[in-house]
Parts: structure tokens; sequence; C-alpha cells
């Protein structure tokens, strides 16, 4: 009978997590430990390894506040990361071990946040499915708003008009590997103005990232006569490529740079093969729980609606 033992991570087990991630069947870079480990400061971190004798099968990136663990809250998507030839039956007994291994270590919640469906070629929601038969529940879903590069693009008729429009201005799209100009005087002060906030990760941050990982996280901008006026910041994985970050300046505005840098992204990458191009949640603290702005504006750009999952389950001692 196969047996699974789980261990939490340590600084020893670095180098097998990351020979682990790079062979998984559902892993990208951000659950490599030089990404996870860049904000270690502000998480707990409660990563968890499942073994079968001493092969690893399995991995959780996780962090612990209090008595609850997430799976992960510095991450923008999560959960149990595992090798192609893992069946559906090991991944529920992979499940259960790490069930008993929270219950054993006192855990009394567990929130679990799985990688959306389209980042993957094959199926992933086994541990989903499980997770609901053991009395999880389906806390909350967020719009995930992503473009299908797989079939013709549904970009607006207006878009598309003023697009045609602005490639005839003198506007260059270059791709920079300072993030400082787009940082300084794009990204900082527009999300200070707009939101009274700042972005998740501070330009150090994502110098050193970009230092890291620099064929997966890319910048681009929008430069006219020298001046930088809009910018997205890019997260590239096997199939699918994320805005991290876009910004414009009131200048950029008037040319409509975003929706401009937007688009020719979206060709260029559609043109490289990849799936999807991810632009990230609308969500929103107010009535509707959604901002309609951002909605409206990414459907434009051609975007469908595609669920961000959350899941929560209450242990009872």
């Amino acid at each position: 009978m196969i047996k699974y033992t789980v261990k939490k991570y340590d600084q020893n087990d670095f180098e097998i997590w990351n020979d682990f991630v790079a062979q998984a069947k559902n892993a990208t870079f951000l659950f490599h430990r030089d990404f996870m480990e860049y904000h270690k400061d502000r998480f707990e971190d409660f990563s968890l390894l499942v073994f079968e004798e001493e092969k690893l099968k399995a991995i959780l990136p996780a962090n612990k506040k209090g008595n609850t663990v997430y799976s992960h809250q510095g991450l923008t998507y999560g959960g149990l990361v595992y090798l192609p030839k893992l069946k559906a039956e090991n991944i529920e007994m992979v499940l259960d071990e790490i069930l008993l291994f929270l219950k054993e270590n006192k855990i009394e919640t567990f929130y679990y946040k799985p990688i959306p469906d389209f980042y993957l070629s094959e199926g992933n929601a086994a541990m989903q499915f499980f997770l609901l038969k053991r009395n999880a529940v389906l806390e909350r879903k967020e719009m995930n708003l992503a473009v299908n590069l797989s079939v013709p693009l549904q970009i607006s008729k207006s878009k598309l008009k003023h697009f045609r429009r602005i490639e005839n201005l003198d506007l260059d799209i270059v791709e920079e590997e300072d993030f400082y100009p787009f940082w300084e005087n794009i990204l900082e002060p527009r999300l200070l103005e707009k939101f009274h906030t700042k972005p998740v990760h501070s330009k150090e941050e994502i110098r050193l990232l970009k230092s890291k990982f620099p064929q997966n996280i890319k910048q681009f901008s929008a430069y006219t006569n020298g001046e930088i006026i809009a910018g997205i910041t890019i997260f590239e994985t096997k199939n699918v490529v994320k805005s991290q970050y876009g910004a414009t300046s009131k200048k950029g505005e008037k040319f409509r740079a975003l929706d401009f840098l937007f688009i020719n992204l979206i060709q260029t990458y559609r043109g490289n093969g990849k799936l999807f191009f991810d632009m990230g949640i609308v969500d929103e603290n107010n009535a509707s729980g959604y901002n309609e702005g951002l909605l409206k504006q990414k459907e434009e750009l051609g975007c469908s609606v595609y669920a961000q999952d959350f899941y929560k389950l209450d242990f009872t001692y």
C-alpha cells in the first residue's frame, strides 16, 4: 500500500523544491523559492513537501498566520503542485495526509487558492473536488479577465479604431531592462493619485526578481519624444502572459497609450504561440463586488471572464 509522509519546508530543501517545480505538471516560476522568498519577511512560511518513501511527489506553497494556513498569501495563485503521473486517487491520498499534518499542528482553518485553469493545458481540478468532499466550502469567486489567444481576437471596434490612429503617431514601444522609469514616473505616482496605494512590489524588489527570472519578468514601455507615457510589466509563463502592472500618465491617456501597448502585446504574444493573456482580477470592495470600469475596459480589449476560486476548510477537534 502506498504511504505518503508530509514534512514542513526548511532551507535544506531549497534545491529539491526547485528541481521539483521544474518537473511539475502545474507549476510556474512563482513557486520557485527565489520568487517566494523575496518577501519572506512578510510571511511565516508553512510550505509542505509530500514524499512516497524518499521520493518527492507533491509540494504545497503555503504560509501560516496564527492558527490558519494559506496557500499562499504572497502569491497570485497556488495550490498543490505535483508530477504529471500523479493520478487522482493518489492526489486524494496526498490531500488526506496534508490535512492530517495540519490537524497534528493544531491548524484551525485552511485556505486553498488554486492556479486558474487556463494556465494549464491539462485538467487540474482534483484537489478542489476532494476538498469539497471533505466539507470545504467555496468561500468566494473572483472574476479573472483573460484573452484566449488561440481563437480570433474580440477587441472592440472602438479600441481598434483608436489603435490604427495611434499607429500613425510617433510612439515607440521599448522592452527595457530598467524598471525605474516606469515605476518612478508612471506607476507609483498614478497609483498614489488614483487609488492612494503603492505597487505590491517595490522597484528594488521587481529589479531583484528580474535578475532571478530574466526570461519571465519583462517591462514594455511606450515613449514619445523620449518621454515615457505608459508601461506594462509582464509575468510570462509557459502558456500564459500576465500583465502584472499597467499604467499610463495623463499625457499617455490622451494618446490612449496603454490600450496601444496592450493590443501590441496581445498580437505579439499570440504570434509567439502563447495561449492566454491574463489581465488579472477586477474585484473591488463595493456593492457589486467588482470594478465596472475595469471590467468594461478589459472586455473591450478582448477578455473573457474566468474564475479564480477560493476554498476554505475549518477543522473540527
